[in-house]
């Protein structure tokens, strides 16, 4: 329930007994005088309380680990909460959700107990014990009285310092989260989420999520390698909230953490998450479906961003409760949803901010055309002052709801620190909200909502929606796994002869590109296409400045049927090689990779690739022998041989247009490329031979401009 307090309030007016059954007269008013009128405004808001924080206290070990103490009498409770940078972000290619089991099996077994006796012991003091991964922490929270903090600091240290990973709790921990995986699969919000996650981020590894085949992959060493690289007191926070002094608290961190040591792994470096340039709508089509889940939103900003108050206020306004916008206009108003809401989500990089609504599917484009103008209204149209004061004024009120216990007032503190925040920002949010204007609201939702370029998720009935929806955005429809389907046969994904590539046409020669960062020159592709004895091969050449130097040769029959990729090279100074083979429908391969950020050892086997299916690093080779038409959309099905895995990537041309480079002026398609690492644009000559022109990624100022 969003308004617990609320609901609670009305329940008990209703309940309470009547005086009398009979209807009641107003009473009589003395001759002269006026009746009373009940008022039409609130009355102004009392001046604002100031909150009473406990001082903090804090220090470091000499191991690194640091430590915040806030103590509190009101009750004999402590809530104890290290996090350490150890979130989803940090999972290895090709095993999302390695974080998730980390955490999951910290309490299954650690120091001298098996899993049953670690939550016993817990138990049987009334405590808690829990430890999740978030996107970018993994966080153990324990809660006790305070007369059984010595046992809580004891069993936190062993879930932390020494967890066991016993094979058979392993093996439960896998069998429990493909049971879950399985179950969020038919579950429309949690199929929207997930696809969402993935379009929004691009990339980023914010976007991945786990399934099946991840699951499955990880094993007992993965979570060992994980915890040793990850789990260390220099990366590390504790937060000590409630009855507790500074004193004891350093005595008992001393002597539970005091001989934890090691250094934490570097933090991968992540590309950063696209930005959209339009609103594009992804259907994900689900089978029998009587509703639409929609999902409409954005990237937003650095947790740092002095922006976040004034959007939180714009949040509020929008969909931040039943008495909001989206809420009243789509259930109050139009009778379309059991609700609609907002929401704004801070990570250590870069948060999101979403819209979602859950609708019957004849009015889920009308709802949809609601959402988006409420959106652009936000960032159009000032907020009128009695709406405005009302909902700061909800957030200034409701703050210290938020900071009663000892578990929220850990949590609030923890989360500041960990993203970097003010050290007072617990301490005075309520005034920066409270000094929030209506225009800096609606500049933050300008710039944060983005509600003219936002990424729409709907999640229903695909056939029954796809044409209302076109009229709104241009759309996308998925599969429940985020994949283009395969329903239809004219559209199977990677099926070359339905491509109208002119294998026939292929013909030896060679290509070069200058690549430019900000407009200055900063390296060089070269590709060569060359005629064999018996079939092609495709050279590859490139250098990045200092980043990245490589070579790539690519091997394929005439019927364009993969044989080898081999690749050589440097990536930030490291060693870059990976050597592929195909044969009979399958491949195997192995070498070293550039993941997360750094360099990580590939290998795998007997990787199915259907019929049709290019390796990755070819498609740019074949692009001119596309049949390229405006408005053409085109699926293909690559293999990532830098993974081991096959990907759905696709072309769609959106517009024909001049564009000028150093050696002339070109009429070219503009063409969206989609999927993969690098979602982008390329510019595709429209005279024969289509050549590639320019290329770049979204939101990276890198461009490949071809240079002769």
């Amino acid at each position: 329930m969003r308004r617990p307090i609320a609901v609670l309030a009305f329940a008990l007016g209703a309940a309470a007994p009547l005086a009398s059954q009979q209807p009641t007269r107003p009473a009589p008013t003395a001759p002269g005088t006026q009746p009373s009128v009940s008022p039409q405004r609130p009355p102004a808001p009392l001046p604002m309380r100031e909150l009473q924080f406990p001082p903090f206290v804090e220090f470091a070990l000499g191991n690194g680990l640091r430590v915040i103490v806030v103590p509190s009498a009101k009750q004999p409770v402590l809530t104890m909460r290290l996090s350490v940078l150890g979130g989803s972000l940090y999972d290895v290619t090709g095993k999302s959700g390695l974080a998730d089991l980390v955490a999951g099996l910290l309490t299954k077994g650690a120091g001298p107990r098996d899993a049953e006796a670690f939550a016993e012991a817990i138990e049987r003091v009334g405590g808690s014990l829990t430890a999740v991964a978030g996107p970018d922490f993994l966080t153990v929270e324990a809660s006790v009285l305070s007369a059984d903090r010595a046992l809580a600091f004891s069993l936190m240290a062993d879930a932390l310092l020494r967890p066991t990973f016993s094979t058979a709790e392993v093996e439960l921990m896998r069998t429990q989260t493909l049971s879950g995986l399985a179950l969020a699969r038919s579950q429309p919000e949690a199929i929207a989420g997930r696809v969402f996650a993935r379009q929004v981020y691009g990339d980023h590894p914010y976007g991945r999520r786990a399934d099946e085949a991840s699951i499955r992959a990880i094993t007992r060493a993965d979570l060992v390698d994980f915890h040793a690289a990850r789990v260390r007191p220099t990366q590390a926070l504790l937060v000590l909230a409630g009855a507790i002094d500074s004193a004891e608290a350093l005595r008992l961190t001393e002597e539970s953490f005091g001989a934890w040591s090691g250094r934490g792994a570097a933090p991968p470096l992540a590309r950063p998450a696209p930005q959209r340039a339009r609103t594009e709508i992804v259907l994900v089509h689900r089978p029998g479906s009587v509703q639409s889940n929609i999902i409409v939103g954005n990237t937003t900003w650095m947790p740092t961003d002095t922006r976040g108050y004034a959007v939180a206020v714009a949040n509020q306004i929008l969909g931040g409760a039943s008495d909001a916008r989206l809420f009243q206009v789509l259930r109050e108003q139009r009778g379309w949803t059991y609700g609609a809401y907002s929401d704004l989500s801070r990570a250590r990089g870069v948060g999101t901010f979403t819209a979602t609504a859950a609708v019957r599917t004849e009015v889920t484009d009308s709802a949809l055309v609601e959402m988006l103008r409420q959106l652009r209204r936000m960032a159009s149209e000032p907020v009128p002052s009695l709406e405005f004061d009302r909902q700061r004024q909800t957030m200034v009120g409701r703050f210290p709801l938020q900071v009663e216990t000892a578990g929220q007032v850990a949590a609030l503190v923890a989360n500041a620190r960990l993203l970097g925040l003010a050290t007072d920002y617990v301490q005075t949010y309520r005034q920066r909200i409270a000094a929030v204007t209506p225009e800096q609201a609606q500049a933050a939702a300008r710039s944060g909502m983005r509600g003219d370029a936002a990424l729409i998720v709907v999640v229903g009935d695909g056939p029954a929606l796809q044409e209302r929806l076109a009229r709104i955005a241009p759309v996308t429809m998925v599969d429940v796994d985020g994949n283009l389907p395969n329903a239809d046969a004219d559209a199977v994904v990677g099926a070359m002869a339905r491509l109208a590539i002119d294998r026939n046409a292929l013909e030896a020669g060679t290509d070069s590109f200058t690549v430019l960062v900000q407009g200055q020159p900063f390296g060089y592709q070269f590709m060569a296409l060359t005629r064999t004895l018996d079939g092609w091969e495709f050279y590859e050449r490139s250098s990045l400045g200092p980043i990245i130097q490589q070579t790539t040769t690519v091997r394929f029959s005439p019927a364009l049927d993969m044989w080898s990729t081999e690749q050589r090279g440097r990536f930030q100074g490291s060693e870059l090689r990976l050597d592929v083979q195909y044969a009979e429908g399958k491949a195997r391969g192995e070498g070293i990779t550039p993941g997360n950020g750094a360099m990580q050892n590939v290998r795998f086997a007997n990787v199915t690739i259907p019929e049709g299916t290019i390796d990755d690093n070819l498609l740019v080779g074949l692009l001119p022998y596309f049949n390229w038409t405006l408005g053409a959309t085109i699926p293909v099905s690559v293999f990532a041989s830098g993974k081991g895995v096959v990907e759905s990537r696709t072309f769609r041309v959106v517009t024909e247009e001049e564009i000028t480079l150093p050696l002339g002026t070109f009429t070219a398609y503009r063409v969206a490329y989609e999927g993969g690492e690098a979602p982008g644009t390329y510019w595709i000559e429209v005279a024969a031979p289509h050549r590639v022109l320019k290329f770049g990624p979204k939101a990276v100022p890198l461009e490949f401009v071809r240079a002769r």
